[in-house]
């Protein structure tokens, strides 16, 4: 059986996260991903997450280092991991600026040094040790986590958008979170890093799937436009690979008039570069291209469209149908 998870997006609501997650028990995708943004806290999501869907493995995409202590993010790790049975893939990422600095009033900065230390307290503390550590950033003294891991070594996988983070994946992680990265020069990455060190490699993939073409693609721009705009990160990497001059516009236009219409900016070879959108026929190919750029385990990014209900009962049946038959 062919590789496969799913990601339950940001804009669900509590309820709507744990109906998604039962469909998901059902069909039995690898692994489940909660995604936190600023809305729902992610591990009170996956520990009840867990419970609705208790076949995947339950995955953070992502936990940002800079909301939560390394110290915490182990307890939260184990705590999870403990209430899921051993099934948490723990997928970390340094997030952005404008979240960073602003939502959370922290400042951003020495992001690679920062992952760096998390990762190597993160482990120690999964080992149930006492913990003396002295790194450039943090300092910790005589801590252990008060209850025992059920496992000592919980996969660690890292969001890497630029190339050091990538360089930093590789030597460190178990797994890496891409997104918005074109297919050529992702193969190109991808073959070569994996030279290196052979790691798993995911891709979230903006999915908006529809029997009306249009209401699925203008989905999918809305959600892709949206990154554009208010992601500094997106727009420099999409712009490094050939995509400048539509890069520029709608970050013009959304500087000018806001996110309203944003979406009709988006090209149609630039979505069909990122994203998957459009009617169900045709969308498990456009899934393979993904795989043949070098993607080990696609996640569908769920971006509903009308009945939450019913567009994910479409998704599921468009990438999973065989296993329901």
């Amino acid at each position: 059986m062919r590789r496969l998870s799913y990601s339950l997006g940001s804009l669900l609501s509590i309820k709507e996260v744990l109906e998604c997650s039962q469909k998901l028990n059902e069909i039995k995708p690898e692994v489940m991903w909660i995604p936190e943004t600023w809305g729902m806290e992610n591990f009170s999501m996956l520990g009840l997450a867990s419970k609705e869907n208790t076949f995947s493995k339950i995955g953070s995409s992502i936990i940002n280092i800079y909301s939560r202590s390394p110290s915490l993010i182990a307890m939260g790790a184990s705590t999870i991991d403990t209430i899921s049975n051993g099934r948490l893939i723990l997928g970390l990422g340094t997030s952005s600026v404008p979240i960073v600095e602003d939502f959370h009033g922290n400042s951003f900065e020495s992001p690679l040094q920062r992952m760096k230390e998390y990762v190597e307290i993160i482990r120690m503390g999964l080992q149930g040790e006492k913990i003396n550590y002295s790194g450039k950033i943090f300092s910790l003294k005589d801590f252990s986590l008060l209850t025992k891991p059920i496992r000592k070594e919980i996969p660690i996988y890292l969001a890497a958008i630029n190339e050091k983070m990538v360089e930093m994946t590789w030597d460190i992680a178990d797994g890496a979170i891409f997104y918005l990265r074109p297919k050529t020069e992702m193969r190109k990455m991808i073959t070569k890093m994996q030279r290196k060190k052979k790691i798993d490699t995911t891709l979230q993939i903006i999915t908006c799937i529809h029997e009306d073409q249009d209401k699925a693609r203008n989905r999918a721009k809305k959600t892709l436009s949206f990154y554009i705009a208010v992601g500094k990160i997106y727009r420099e990497f999409l712009e490094s690979t050939g995509y400048s001059e539509e890069i520029q516009r709608i970050y013009d236009e959304y500087r000018k008039r806001g996110l309203a219409g944003l979406e009709k900016f988006v090209p149609d070879k630039m979505l069909d570069d990122l994203c998957i959108a459009g009617t169900p026929d045709g969308a498990v190919k456009k899934l393979d291209e993904f795989r043949d750029a070098g993607i080990d385990l696609p996640i569908i990014q769920f971006n509903p469209i009308g009945n939450v209900k019913e567009s994910f009962e479409l998704l599921t049946k468009t990438f999973s149908g065989e296993i329901n038959e």
